[in-house]
């Protein structure tokens, strides 16, 4: 069990300190139109619309599957593994490449384990080269987004969990769209396998010459499109293939692996059940109730003290340190108070459990929601830091190709590309 102190204290009244006033914008839908339910509340999607479901691939199946499957394909149940070295370790799903796979049979072989997922519609990149944004197309149509960075010593990969997004929250651009359907774990693995092609390739720059890290992806976070955990079933198996030895996954460490949430509660309890030691996020942007209902709808199911609670027990099962992901926007959740009140209620919890990354939301010109002042966030984070919360205001990328957080969407630009595609 972790050494820190595990009894909570009491819970005071959460006091607003004094200062000069500031204004309290609140959260408002800007050229789009909220859905809501028949009681006029934001609409929360749990459940994936019903569509036709992606080709059965190798990544779905466990080791054994494979086998059985390459035998049901009237071949020996050791192509399973060759395959599984070129898809997980070469990084390809090209039958020519295969040679050590009998020719006669290989197209029907590759066919049948790792038929095609997505489609590269099209990469924007940073001038520096070190950030690239793909938009891949799914075999039903469907837009998703994935985000490759190079950072000094790591390669991180921002990845998609379902087309689209059913949580609603009004200042994320992937929540606008609606949920268009949840991802298979092949799916979420093939970004993976596909941005390390790219790497291989010597397509993502921004490598200094001091930099002797391994070129693959690194590092995963689960802040692409979608919530992650209600994609429970298939992001998890994604995890396991991720972290299996090498050839039978991609041999990654579950430490680099981040998994997000906006705050849902029973999921994160099952999450920290799995014996999986991956970084846990709570997506938090307001300590208050009556802020965050606003701001996240799947609130109104789970108070902010709930989802802390929650937050708690998984590093209390696990060790690992829980991170709280909070964007600061601007005259909106940046108030000195409500730094303070998070500062509370996280050492009502305990100390050494919980890491703060505030993030400067991404801006959108004219726009309510923009990102605090540069005062304002260092105010914010000198107010946690003085509290014992370790915070760090965490590096934005992608700004430039709307690659950043909050900005995955799939536009009317991306669907008539991939339309011209199809």
């Amino acid at each position: 069990m972790p050494a820190s102190d595990k009894t909570p204290p009491a819970r005071s009244t959460p006091v607003r300190t004094t200062g000069p006033a500031r204004t309290q914008v609140r959260p408002a839908t800007e050229g789009w139109t909220q859905k809501k339910d028949a009681e006029g509340r934001p609409l929360l999607q749990f459940a994936s619309p019903k569509r036709g479901k992606p080709p059965v691939h190798l990544a779905d199946m466990t080791p054994e599957e494979r086998i059985a499957k390459v035998k049901e394909l009237g071949l020996p149940g050791f192509r399973a593994k060759q395959l599984s070295t070129h898809y997980f370790t070469h990084y390809t799903s090209d039958p020519a490449h295969m040679t050590d796979l009998p020719a006669e049979q290989r197209e029907e072989l590759v066919g049948g384990m790792l038929p095609p997922l997505m489609t590269e519609v099209r990469r924007l990149t940073t001038d520096r080269g070190d950030t690239i944004k793909f938009l891949w197309r799914l075999h039903d149509g469907a837009l998703v987004e994935s985000v490759l960075m190079r950072y000094p010593g790591r390669i991180t990969l921002c990845v998609s969990s379902q087309a689209g997004c059913g949580m609603n929250c009004p200042f994320c651009a992937t929540g606008q769209a609606g949920l268009t359907r949840n991802m298979s774990t092949a799916e979420i693995v093939e970004q993976i396998v596909r941005a390390n092609r790219a790497i291989a390739n010597g397509e993502l720059g921004g490598k200094k010459r001091d930099d002797h890290s391994m070129e693959r992806v690194s590092n995963i976070v689960f802040m692409g499109m979608g919530e992650p955990l209600a994609n429970y079933k298939r992001v998890m198996d994604a995890v396991r293939v991720m972290v299996a030895p090498q050839p039978n996954g991609l041999g990654m460490s579950a430490r680099g692996i981040t998994v997000s949430t906006v705050g849902l509660v029973p999921a994160i309890r099952k999450l920290a059940d799995e014996n999986i030691p991956v970084t846990f996020a709570l997506s938090l942007h307001a300590s208050d109730d009556q802020l965050r209902d606003e701001l996240i709808p799947v609130n109104s199911r789970w108070k902010v003290d709930e989802a802390l609670d929650a937050a708690r027990e998984y590093f209390e099962k696990t060790g690992r340190r829980v991170s709280i992901e909070y964007a600061l926007i601007k005259d909106m959740n940046d108030h000195a108070w409500r730094a303070d009140l998070l500062a509370e209620k996280l050492n009502a919890r305990g100390r050494g459990w919980v890491h703060v990354n505030p993030i400067p939301l991404n801006p959108t010109p004219g726009s309510i929601w923009t990102s605090s002042d540069i005062d304002v966030q260092n105010e914010f984070v000198r107010r946690l830091n003085d509290a014992g919360i370790p915070t760090t205001l965490r590096d934005t990328r992608g700004k430039e190709i709307d690659g950043a957080c909050g900005q995955l969407v799939a536009t009317t630009e991306d669907e008539a590309a991939a339309a011209a595609m199809a």
